[in-house]
């Protein structure tokens, strides 16, 4: 948008209808302490057009998907987004309208809403999704909170192949509660020691949490770590690759009892790490402590279809000490994507994204154990994502192939200090046989 200055004038007329003589008066009450008071250090005014040429010479010495092939995945990926989901979103109707607070209002972003959930329900397995999250890793905590909420006991039991990231959102948000995380070991074989969850959940176990695809991309045993936790009166709860449940059971049919996921991959850009989506769908049993707003369909005084918000247990709207999060709001327009993106491609086409992605990321991982010294980290089953065990230290390799135009994947050294020869490697459906192949071409020739 472009920047409209305010004249002296306007400032005067600004001034003068606050009651005020001058801007002195205007911040008389911040201490002489809190001022600035050197000149400040900006440059000479520029005009529109030197401003806009300025911000796109800058933009163009960032590194992207759109200048590189990308591998890079650990819960943001680089699939194909429609044309049309950005025409539409863009429209002023959505695009403009903020997050629904008063239950009858915005028709048409709450049938918007409606239809995500009932998506999400679909594709989950589950009775019941909110309005969305902030994105996958605040979903996941507050999954966590949930289920303390509703077990009253305060021992976590996390796998470590959570991702790193939302790992540590979770210790977080259990502070204030005083809840106790306990990691259990995945690194070793890539899933989660069922024996050592087993080893972990007591009487005091609110929760077993696993991620399935896990962090490195394996599949988790999750009938087995359902049944242990159900088995302890504990909670299920899962994250998930969204687009993994095209091809994948749906975790309501393996017993999770909460689902959570990320859902910037249903039409959401990479943005360089956001504004995301964070997906959250649980049992009936559980549907009043589930944190955030849904919207539900209901009929008029004349019987006429309409939405609301039919739950809304947040602070704003309920005593607080009832309310379930302090969450205040919803991703609104990047639900509003999602909505669109799966309502283009259907049933089918979500398939064929799912399909491509798993097909591919098998064949780059054939292509890239084939060179000296690789080797896949792991043996367990995976999706669309795997790690890659290199001669040499990921990072160096990453640096090299930054060089050549391709973003080569995640240092996994950064998250577990065991694995700094390790590169954890995704593959969408855009990566064609061509790239792949490049890319295991220019691994042997760097490592070489």
């Amino acid at each position: 948008m472009p920047f409209i200055q305010n004249t002296d004038e306007d400032r005067r007329v600004m001034l003068a209808a606050i009651g005020v003589k001058n801007f002195g008066e205007l911040i008389a009450n911040i201490p002489d302490t809190a001022r600035y008071k050197d000149e400040l250090n900006l440059p000479l005014a520029h005009s529109e057009f030197e401003i806009t040429e300025a911000m796109r010479r800058l933009a163009a010495r960032n590194a992207s998907a759109s200048t590189h092939v990308s591998f890079l995945g650990g819960g943001a990926y680089d699939h194909y987004v429609p044309a049309a989901v950005g025409h539409l979103l863009l429209r002023p109707e959505f695009f403009t309208a903020y997050t629904p607070y008063q239950p009858e209002v915005s028709q048409g972003t709450l049938q918007v809403i409606y239809e995500f959930q009932s998506m999400i329900c679909e594709l989950t397995g589950m009775y019941a999704a909110n309005a969305s999250m902030y994105d996958g890793g605040s979903a996941l905590a507050e999954a966590v909170l949930m289920a303390h909420a509703l077990t009253g006991r305060k021992k976590i039991v996390l796998s470590n192949a959570v991702h790193p990231n939302y790992r540590k959102i979770i210790r977080t948000y259990s502070h204030g509660l005083a809840l106790s995380p306990v990691d259990v070991d995945a690194a070793t074989k890539g899933v989660t020691e069922v024996s050592a969850v087993a080893s972990a959940i007591d009487r005091d176990t609110a929760a077993v949490v696993a991620q399935h695809p896990n962090f490195f991309g394996s599949l988790e045993n999750v009938h087995e770590l359902a049944e242990l936790a159900h088995r302890h009166e504990a909670l299920f709860i899962v994250s998930v690759d969204p687009i993994s449940l095209a091809l994948l059971e749906p975790p309501g049919v393996y017993g999770a009892d909460i689902v959570v996921g990320e859902g910037q991959c249903f039409g959401g850009s990479l943005n360089y790490g956001g504004p995301y989506l964070g997906i959250f769908a649980t049992t009936e049993k559980n549907i009043r402590r589930m944190p955030g707003r849904i919207a539900g369909i209901t009929v008029d005084s004349q019987g006429r279809r309409g939405f609301t918000l039919t739950l809304q247990t947040r602070e704003q709207h309920i005593r607080r000490e009832k309310a379930t999060s302090n969450i205040c709001t919803n991703q609104a327009l990047l639900a509003t994507a999602a909505t669109i993106y799966l309502s283009l491609l259907g049933k089918q086409g979500l398939r064929e994204v799912a399909e491509q992605s798993a097909q591919k990321a098998h064949y780059l991982a054939e292509q890239l154990s084939a060179v000296q010294g690789c080797r896949l980290a792991y043996d367990a089953p995976f999706f669309k994502e795997f790690a890659i065990k290199l001669p040499k230290p990921a990072k160096s390799i990453i640096a090299a192939l930054i060089e050549k135009k391709i973003f080569a994947g995640i240092n996994l050294g950064q998250f577990y200090g065991d694995m700094r020869e390790c590169l954890l490697v995704a593959v969408t459906e855009k990566r064609t046989r061509a790239e792949m192949d490049a890319f295991a071409a220019m691994l042997e020739a760097v490592l070489n």
